[in-house]
Protein backbone atom coordinates (compact mmCIF):
# COMPACT_ATOMS: atom_id res chain seq x y z
CA UNK A 1 0.00 0.00 0.00
CA UNK A 2 1.23 3.68 -0.85
CA UNK A 3 1.24 5.98 1.93
CA UNK A 4 2.61 8.80 0.07
CA UNK A 5 -0.17 10.82 -1.22
CA UNK A 6 1.86 13.58 -3.32
CA UNK A 7 0.94 11.37 -6.82
CA UNK A 8 -2.66 10.63 -5.41
CA UNK A 9 -5.39 13.44 -7.00
CA UNK A 10 -6.97 15.58 -4.80
CA UNK A 11 -9.13 14.51 -2.44
CA UNK A 12 -7.41 10.57 -2.33
CA UNK A 13 -5.74 10.94 0.78
CA UNK A 14 -8.47 9.45 3.19
CA UNK A 15 -8.89 6.30 0.24
CA UNK A 16 -5.21 6.09 -0.54
CA UNK A 17 -4.45 2.99 1.71
CA UNK A 18 -7.31 0.90 -0.67
CA UNK A 19 -4.88 1.43 -3.18
CA UNK A 20 -1.89 -0.83 -4.12
CA UNK A 21 1.03 1.19 -5.60
CA UNK A 22 3.17 0.30 -7.60
CA UNK A 23 1.64 -2.64 -8.35
CA UNK A 24 3.90 -5.56 -7.91
CA UNK A 25 6.13 -7.61 -10.37
CA UNK A 26 6.08 -10.97 -10.48
CA UNK A 27 8.05 -13.36 -12.39
CA UNK A 28 6.54 -15.92 -14.21
CA UNK A 29 7.96 -19.43 -14.28
CA UNK A 30 7.01 -21.69 -17.08
CA UNK A 31 8.94 -24.36 -18.73
CA UNK A 32 7.11 -23.11 -21.83
CA UNK A 33 9.50 -19.53 -21.78
CA UNK A 34 12.31 -21.63 -20.17
CA UNK A 35 12.78 -23.86 -23.47
CA UNK A 36 13.29 -20.56 -25.22
CA UNK A 37 15.59 -19.03 -23.06
CA UNK A 38 12.88 -15.77 -22.46
CA UNK A 39 11.94 -14.11 -18.90
CA UNK A 40 8.66 -12.70 -17.94
CA UNK A 41 7.87 -10.41 -15.63
CA UNK A 42 4.19 -9.90 -14.96
CA UNK A 43 3.22 -6.26 -13.90
CA UNK A 44 0.30 -7.07 -11.89
CA UNK A 45 -1.76 -3.32 -12.61
CA UNK A 46 -4.94 -5.64 -11.71
CA UNK A 47 -4.20 -5.56 -7.88
CA UNK A 48 -4.27 -1.99 -7.87
CA UNK A 49 -7.94 -1.72 -6.67
CA UNK A 50 -10.50 -4.61 -7.16
CA UNK A 51 -13.15 -1.70 -8.74
CA UNK A 52 -10.49 0.99 -10.33
CA UNK A 53 -8.11 -1.42 -11.39
CA UNK A 54 -5.36 -1.60 -14.29
CA UNK A 55 -5.04 0.69 -17.15
CA UNK A 56 -8.25 2.25 -15.96
CA UNK A 57 -7.14 3.72 -12.40
CA UNK A 58 -4.08 5.25 -14.48
CA UNK A 59 -6.42 6.44 -17.25
CA UNK A 60 -8.52 8.12 -14.92
CA UNK A 61 -6.18 9.30 -12.21
CA UNK A 62 -5.15 12.86 -13.62
CA UNK A 63 -8.75 13.27 -15.43
CA UNK A 64 -10.21 13.32 -11.09
CA UNK A 65 -7.16 15.34 -10.74
CA UNK A 66 -8.45 17.94 -13.52
CA UNK A 67 -12.35 17.61 -13.35
CA UNK A 68 -11.43 18.56 -9.13
CA UNK A 69 -8.96 21.52 -9.53
CA UNK A 70 -11.25 23.07 -12.21
CA UNK A 71 -14.52 22.74 -9.88
CA UNK A 72 -16.42 20.37 -12.08
CA UNK A 73 -18.82 17.76 -9.71
CA UNK A 74 -19.97 15.49 -12.54
CA UNK A 75 -17.75 13.61 -15.15
CA UNK A 76 -19.67 12.13 -17.95
CA UNK A 77 -18.38 9.16 -20.43
CA UNK A 78 -19.75 6.98 -23.08
CA UNK A 79 -19.56 2.65 -23.37
CA UNK A 80 -21.20 0.17 -24.47
CA UNK A 81 -23.27 -1.81 -22.05
CA UNK A 82 -20.34 -4.38 -20.97
CA UNK A 83 -18.04 -1.43 -20.55
CA UNK A 84 -14.60 -2.04 -17.79
CA UNK A 85 -14.44 2.18 -18.60
CA UNK A 86 -18.01 2.55 -17.63
CA UNK A 87 -17.89 0.75 -13.87
CA UNK A 88 -14.59 2.35 -13.30
CA UNK A 89 -15.55 5.85 -13.69
CA UNK A 90 -18.47 4.84 -11.62
CA UNK A 91 -16.57 3.87 -9.03
CA UNK A 92 -14.22 6.70 -9.25
CA UNK A 93 -17.20 9.08 -8.89
CA UNK A 94 -18.14 7.09 -5.96
CA UNK A 95 -14.85 7.13 -4.14
CA UNK A 96 -14.23 10.65 -4.94
CA UNK A 97 -17.66 12.00 -4.24
CA UNK A 98 -18.31 13.07 -8.00
CA UNK A 99 -21.91 12.51 -9.54
CA UNK A 100 -21.34 10.25 -13.46
CA UNK A 101 -23.37 9.91 -15.92
CA UNK A 102 -22.67 7.26 -18.41
CA UNK A 103 -23.90 7.68 -22.11
CA UNK A 104 -24.86 3.65 -23.21
CA UNK A 105 -24.52 2.96 -26.86
CA UNK A 106 -27.84 1.49 -27.98
CA UNK A 107 -30.96 0.42 -26.62
CA UNK A 108 -31.80 -0.15 -22.42
CA UNK A 109 -32.46 -3.82 -21.54
CA UNK A 110 -33.84 -4.93 -18.22
CA UNK A 111 -32.88 -6.39 -15.95
CA UNK A 112 -29.51 -4.76 -16.02
CA UNK A 113 -26.37 -6.89 -16.80
CA UNK A 114 -23.68 -6.68 -13.16
CA UNK A 115 -21.46 -4.00 -14.96
CA UNK A 116 -24.66 -1.16 -15.30
CA UNK A 117 -25.81 -2.61 -12.16
CA UNK A 118 -22.72 -2.46 -10.24
CA UNK A 119 -22.65 1.69 -11.87
CA UNK A 120 -25.90 1.91 -10.84
CA UNK A 121 -25.63 1.02 -7.68
CA UNK A 122 -22.16 3.65 -7.32
CA UNK A 123 -24.67 6.27 -7.95
CA UNK A 124 -24.00 6.40 -12.16
CA UNK A 125 -27.00 8.11 -14.21
CA UNK A 126 -26.97 5.79 -16.86
CA UNK A 127 -28.19 7.39 -20.59
CA UNK A 128 -28.89 5.50 -23.67
CA UNK A 129 -28.18 6.83 -27.26
CA UNK A 130 -28.69 5.28 -30.77
CA UNK A 131 -26.15 3.66 -32.23
CA UNK A 132 -26.02 6.32 -35.12
CA UNK A 133 -25.78 9.51 -32.70
CA UNK A 134 -23.11 7.52 -30.85
CA UNK A 135 -21.01 7.51 -33.76
CA UNK A 136 -21.34 11.14 -33.85
CA UNK A 137 -20.50 10.97 -29.43
CA UNK A 138 -17.46 13.22 -30.47
CA UNK A 139 -19.21 16.17 -32.11
CA UNK A 140 -19.98 19.98 -30.84
CA UNK A 141 -23.37 19.31 -31.72
CA UNK A 142 -23.65 16.37 -29.57
CA UNK A 143 -21.90 17.28 -26.76
CA UNK A 144 -23.87 20.67 -26.14
CA UNK A 145 -27.19 18.58 -26.17
CA UNK A 146 -25.86 16.47 -23.38
CA UNK A 147 -24.83 19.63 -21.58
CA UNK A 148 -28.09 20.74 -21.76
CA UNK A 149 -29.68 18.01 -20.62
CA UNK A 150 -27.26 17.01 -17.69
CA UNK A 151 -25.83 20.48 -16.98
CA UNK A 152 -22.06 20.98 -16.85
CA UNK A 153 -19.58 18.09 -16.78
CA UNK A 154 -16.10 16.78 -16.88
CA UNK A 155 -16.34 14.84 -20.06
CA UNK A 156 -14.10 11.88 -20.07
CA UNK A 157 -13.44 10.20 -23.76
CA UNK A 158 -14.69 6.57 -24.48
CA UNK A 159 -12.55 4.27 -23.08
CA UNK A 160 -10.84 6.76 -21.28
CA UNK A 161 -8.07 7.54 -23.78
CA UNK A 162 -7.11 11.03 -23.55
CA UNK A 163 -3.69 13.51 -22.68
CA UNK A 164 -4.12 12.97 -19.02
CA UNK A 165 -4.81 9.27 -19.15
CA UNK A 166 -1.65 9.11 -20.86
CA UNK A 167 -0.07 10.53 -18.21
CA UNK A 168 -0.90 7.99 -15.97
CA UNK A 169 -0.10 5.38 -18.35
CA UNK A 170 3.18 6.52 -18.78
CA UNK A 171 4.39 6.22 -14.87
CA UNK A 172 4.22 2.29 -15.64
CA UNK A 173 7.95 1.66 -16.82
CA UNK A 174 9.29 3.97 -14.28
CA UNK A 175 7.57 1.66 -11.38
CA UNK A 176 9.67 -1.39 -13.09
CA UNK A 177 13.06 -1.71 -11.51
CA UNK A 178 14.37 -5.09 -13.03
CA UNK A 179 15.75 -4.06 -16.56
CA UNK A 180 13.66 -5.17 -19.49
CA UNK A 181 13.70 -5.56 -23.52
CA UNK A 182 9.49 -5.46 -24.37
CA UNK A 183 6.59 -4.46 -22.33
CA UNK A 184 3.15 -5.56 -23.70
CA UNK A 185 0.19 -4.08 -22.92
CA UNK A 186 -3.77 -5.38 -25.00
CA UNK A 187 -4.73 -2.47 -26.98
CA UNK A 188 -8.15 -1.22 -27.15
CA UNK A 189 -8.01 2.49 -28.05
CA UNK A 190 -4.06 2.61 -28.05
CA UNK A 191 -4.19 4.74 -24.58
CA UNK A 192 -2.40 3.04 -22.92
CA UNK A 193 0.25 1.98 -25.37
CA UNK A 194 0.66 5.46 -26.28
CA UNK A 195 1.48 6.31 -22.53
CA UNK A 196 3.59 3.40 -21.75
CA UNK A 197 5.76 4.13 -24.77
CA UNK A 198 6.04 7.39 -23.43
CA UNK A 199 7.77 5.91 -20.39
CA UNK A 200 9.99 3.83 -21.82
CA UNK A 201 13.76 4.04 -21.67
CA UNK A 202 17.09 3.62 -24.07
CA UNK A 203 16.27 0.92 -26.43
CA UNK A 204 13.23 -0.59 -24.43
CA UNK A 205 10.28 -1.00 -26.61
CA UNK A 206 6.27 -1.07 -25.94
CA UNK A 207 3.78 -3.95 -28.14
CA UNK A 208 0.29 -3.36 -28.09
CA UNK A 209 -2.01 -6.30 -28.81
CA UNK A 210 -4.79 -5.23 -30.50
CA UNK A 211 -8.37 -7.14 -29.58
CA UNK A 212 -9.81 -5.63 -32.56
CA UNK A 213 -10.27 -6.87 -35.93
CA UNK A 214 -8.45 -4.56 -38.75
CA UNK A 215 -7.46 -1.90 -36.33
CA UNK A 216 -4.51 -0.82 -38.49
CA UNK A 217 -6.07 2.66 -37.10
CA UNK A 218 -4.92 2.18 -33.77
CA UNK A 219 -1.26 3.42 -35.19
CA UNK A 220 -2.74 6.58 -36.12
CA UNK A 221 -4.71 6.94 -32.88
CA UNK A 222 -1.30 6.62 -30.59
CA UNK A 223 0.30 8.79 -33.12
CA UNK A 224 -2.52 11.24 -32.37
CA UNK A 225 -2.79 10.87 -28.54
CA UNK A 226 1.08 11.40 -28.57
CA UNK A 227 1.12 14.63 -30.17
CA UNK A 228 -1.61 16.03 -28.17
CA UNK A 229 0.22 14.96 -25.24
CA UNK A 230 3.67 15.36 -25.91
CA UNK A 231 3.97 17.25 -29.31
CA UNK A 232 5.20 14.33 -31.18
CA UNK A 233 5.82 10.76 -31.29
CA UNK A 234 7.17 9.07 -27.93
CA UNK A 235 9.60 6.09 -27.51
CA UNK A 236 9.19 2.57 -29.54
CA UNK A 237 6.14 1.07 -30.30
CA UNK A 238 4.38 -1.44 -32.12
CA UNK A 239 1.28 -3.13 -32.48
CA UNK A 240 0.40 -6.58 -32.90
CA UNK A 241 -2.78 -7.34 -35.03
CA UNK A 242 -2.76 -11.16 -35.35
CA UNK A 243 -4.08 -12.09 -32.10
CA UNK A 244 -8.35 -10.34 -31.99
CA UNK A 245 -9.40 -14.01 -32.40
CA UNK A 246 -12.07 -13.09 -34.65
CA UNK A 247 -12.67 -9.27 -33.04
CA UNK A 248 -13.78 -7.37 -29.80
CA UNK A 249 -16.10 -9.60 -27.24
CA UNK A 250 -15.33 -12.63 -30.34
CA UNK A 251 -13.08 -15.49 -29.07
CA UNK A 252 -12.04 -19.21 -30.65
CA UNK A 253 -11.68 -22.41 -29.29
CA UNK A 254 -7.97 -22.87 -28.90
CA UNK A 255 -8.11 -18.95 -26.54
CA UNK A 256 -10.23 -20.54 -24.19
CA UNK A 257 -7.89 -23.66 -23.59
CA UNK A 258 -4.97 -21.31 -23.46
CA UNK A 259 -6.62 -19.56 -20.52
CA UNK A 260 -7.63 -22.65 -18.51
CA UNK A 261 -4.56 -24.32 -19.17
CA UNK A 262 -2.87 -21.21 -17.82
CA UNK A 263 -4.87 -20.81 -14.65
CA UNK A 264 -3.88 -24.77 -14.01
CA UNK A 265 -0.45 -23.69 -14.33
CA UNK A 266 -0.33 -20.56 -12.58
CA UNK A 267 -3.47 -19.60 -10.49
CA UNK A 268 -4.13 -16.84 -12.65
CA UNK A 269 -7.38 -16.59 -14.63
CA UNK A 270 -6.83 -14.11 -17.64
CA UNK A 271 -9.70 -11.82 -19.16
CA UNK A 272 -10.66 -13.07 -22.25
CA UNK A 273 -11.80 -9.53 -23.43
CA UNK A 274 -8.09 -7.93 -23.21
CA UNK A 275 -5.36 -9.39 -21.17
CA UNK A 276 -5.76 -13.67 -22.11
CA UNK A 277 -5.40 -12.58 -26.00
CA UNK A 278 -1.99 -10.68 -25.28
CA UNK A 279 -0.72 -13.46 -23.24
CA UNK A 280 -1.82 -15.88 -25.97
CA UNK A 281 0.06 -13.42 -28.37
CA UNK A 282 3.14 -13.40 -26.21
CA UNK A 283 3.57 -17.24 -25.65
CA UNK A 284 2.75 -17.51 -29.66
CA UNK A 285 5.65 -15.56 -30.44
CA UNK A 286 8.19 -17.28 -27.75
CA UNK A 287 7.43 -20.79 -29.18
CA UNK A 288 8.02 -19.66 -32.70
CA UNK A 289 11.64 -17.67 -31.64
CA UNK A 290 10.54 -14.26 -32.36
CA UNK A 291 12.04 -12.86 -29.23
CA UNK A 292 15.99 -14.08 -29.06
CA UNK A 293 17.30 -15.83 -26.05
CA UNK A 294 18.21 -13.79 -22.97
CA UNK A 295 15.52 -11.37 -23.94
CA UNK A 296 12.99 -9.86 -20.71
CA UNK A 297 9.48 -9.12 -21.37
CA UNK A 298 7.22 -7.20 -19.36
CA UNK A 299 3.39 -8.15 -19.75
CA UNK A 300 0.88 -5.08 -18.00
CA UNK A 301 -2.28 -7.17 -16.74
CA UNK A 302 -4.74 -4.55 -16.76
CA UNK A 303 -7.36 -5.53 -15.45
CA UNK A 304 -8.87 -8.90 -14.11
CA UNK A 305 -12.45 -8.39 -16.44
Amino acid sequence: MSGDTTDWPDGAENIGSLFRLPSPVEELMDSRLEARGVRLLLKRDDLINPDISGNKWRKLKYNIQAARRRGYKQLLTFGGAYSNHIRATAAAGFFFGLQTVGIIRGEKHLPLNPVLAYAVEHGMLLDYMDRQTYRRKNESEVIESLRERFGDFYLIPEGGSNELALQGCAEIPNEITQDFDFICCPCGTGGTLAGIAAGLRGKQEAIGFAVLKGADWLNNDVLHLQEGAYGGPQGRWRINLDYHFGGYAKTKPELWLFIKDFEERHGLCLDWLYVGKMMYGIFDLVERRIFEPGTTIVAVITGPI
